[in-house]
């Protein structure tokens, strides 16, 4: 084996109805009941937002500006998949573009997320029920020398990834949820996509927002108001 050469398949994927628990809940909600520390760095932004991305991380590592790991993890992950490629954060040279995408769309891999560069930035936006993330755009090619791994732990935008995390993006961004935690944390969740509806009632219905912490935080800092 080449030093820094190496793709494992066998991983234990979670099962639909533990993926499914967190359809429909924004990303944000999500974060809160992860310390509001748990989403990828800002710069991955969706090209072209298709609404939710729900799926199995299936990961790739790739050397700055190579995509001969990705060719072949295209052909490996599974339907219901999203490939998550660790490339460094380097966005002078393109990891993928439009055909690439295409092709893992007819495979059932449900999006790409990129902590590097795409190409066809027009091509990607337009393309219909596929999801992907990405840092920059640019038009130069990438290498196919390799090395690279696939199915090993990741970093995607400062997060750790490991094969068969639950990847959930929104328009707001990434994260990704461990599956022993999954089931805890999408309760947790939901329970905030129902408080927050009622937050959003009231301000619709009756123009309040209670927030009686805000004036507790105040006194606590020594906050003057009207000089008392």
């Amino acid at each position: 084996m080449s030093e820094g050469c190496r793709i494992i398949t066998d991983f234990t994927r979670p099962s639909k109805e533990l993926i499914e628990a967190f359809r429909g809940v924004p990303v944000a909600n999500i974060d809160d009941c992860m310390g509001r520390i748990a989403a990828v760095d800002a710069s991955l932004v969706p090209i072209g937002y298709k609404g939710q991305l729900l799926g199995t991380a299936f990961t790739v590592r790739v050397p700055q500006g190579d995509n001969l790991m990705f060719h072949a993890a295209m052909d490996l992950a599974k339907p219901g998949d999203v490939i998550m490629i660790d490339a460094g954060g380097f966005t002078d040279r393109a990891i993928f573009g439009e055909l690439m995408a295409t092709y893992c769309r007819s495979r059932g891999i449900l999006g790409i997320v990129c902590d590097g560069a795409i190409r066809d930035h027009g091509g990607l936006a337009e393309l219909e029920g596929f999801h992907v993330y990405a840092k920059a755009a640019t038009p130069n090619g990438p290498y196919k020398n390799g090395p690279g791994e696939i199915g090993v732990p990741v970093v995607i935008g400062g997060k750790l990834v490991r094969p068969g995390d639950i990847i959930v993006g929104d328009d707001d961004g990434v994260l990704i949820v461990k599956p022993e935690e999954a089931a805890q944390l999408a309760e947790k969740a939901h329970g905030v996509v129902k408080m927050e509806a009622g937050i959003m009632k009231d301000i619709v219905e009756k123009g309040t927002y209670v927030r009686p912490w805000v004036a507790e935080k105040l006194k606590a800092i020594g906050c003057e108001i009207n000089g008392k």
